[in-house]
């Protein structure tokens, strides 16, 4: 509540187009802002800012680094001491750790609701209910069994292959998950996207560049430029779909959809890489 007792106002952002980018903002600001927002890791002493989406674009390739990098050196270590499915179970039981399972926990709520609604107004009454469905049970058990047997399959011919394919991979996904941001409004007034307002097309732009480029340095020694290419176009291809499914079951973007798209990139470039490895 404001001081005149009225509810305080969702920025008029969310819904039209993004605020242009600042010109005096904090790279460090940004990415603990990032690793908040994304990840349960500890960031510090530094004031709580309210996130902005926008802000954190362009840091958001290197705070996936630092979520990703322990569960990817785990992922590695126990790759050579263990059988490497087991390694990678518990290397992405690590990553659901660091991150508070975001991204798991969105899918459920998408495949739920895009699902299991019948329209736009039921699909997101029902994204909004903290319990999981069938669709979502089942969206969630597959997205971990995936990752598990990808990882597991590439740790199995060379541990720092599959370490090195997994960072990449998280890296371009939670980037090229924000383009649902860019291109759609808010579907809702409440809710974790709208607080955090719509990204702005340079720093999407920018962001998208730094993840690409360290995703290509992390890969393609263990794959090749085909692989890699090949991955980019196949995760231009799952935001495109994917934001056309939102765009007309939902007509807009939540918190959930974006994070859903995070996970069907992740699989996508996984798929891709895995048959390169």
């Amino acid at each position: 509540m404001n001081d005149e007792g009225e509810a305080p106002r969702i920025r008029q952002d969310n819904f039209g187009e993004p605020p242009p980018p600042r010109l005096d903002r904090d790279p460090g600001a940004d990415l603990v802002m990032a690793l908040r927002f994304f990840s349960r890791l500890p960031t510090g002493s530094r004031p709580f800012e309210a996130p902005d989406l926008s802000r954190m674009a362009v840091a958001l390739p290197f705070a996936s680094v630092l979520i990703a990098i322990g569960p990817a050196l785990l992922l590695l270590l126990l790759s050579l001491v263990l059988p490497a499915f087991f390694a990678a179970a518990l290397a992405v039981g690590a990553m659901l750790a660091v991150t508070g399972a975001m991204a798991d926990d969105a899918l459920a709520d998408a495949a739920d609701g895009v699902v299991g609604g019948a329209t736009p107004e039921r699909r997101l009454e029902i994204m909004k209910d903290s319990r999981h469905g069938t669709y979502g049970v089942a969206a969630l058990c597959l997205y971990i069994v995936l990752r598990v047997v990808a990882l597991g399959s590439i740790a199995a011919i060379n541990p720092f292959a599959a370490a090195t394919i997994w960072l990449a991979t998280t890296i371009l996904a939670r980037s090229g998950s924000l383009w649902l941001s860019l291109e759609l409004p808010s579907a809702r007034a409440g809710g974790v996207s709208a607080s955090a307002g719509r990204v702005g097309r340079a720093s999407f732009g920018i962001g998208l560049l730094f993840a690409a480029i360290v995703a290509f340095i992390a890969a393609a020694p263990f794959t090749s430029l085909v692989a890699v290419v090949l991955a980019f176009l196949v995760a231009g291809l799952i935001a495109w779909g994917w934001t056309e499914v939102c765009r007309r079951l939902v007509g807009g973007q939540t918190g959930d959809l974006i994070g859903a798209l995070q996970a069907l990139i992740e699989v996508g470039v996984l798929t891709v890489l895995l048959a390169f490895a």
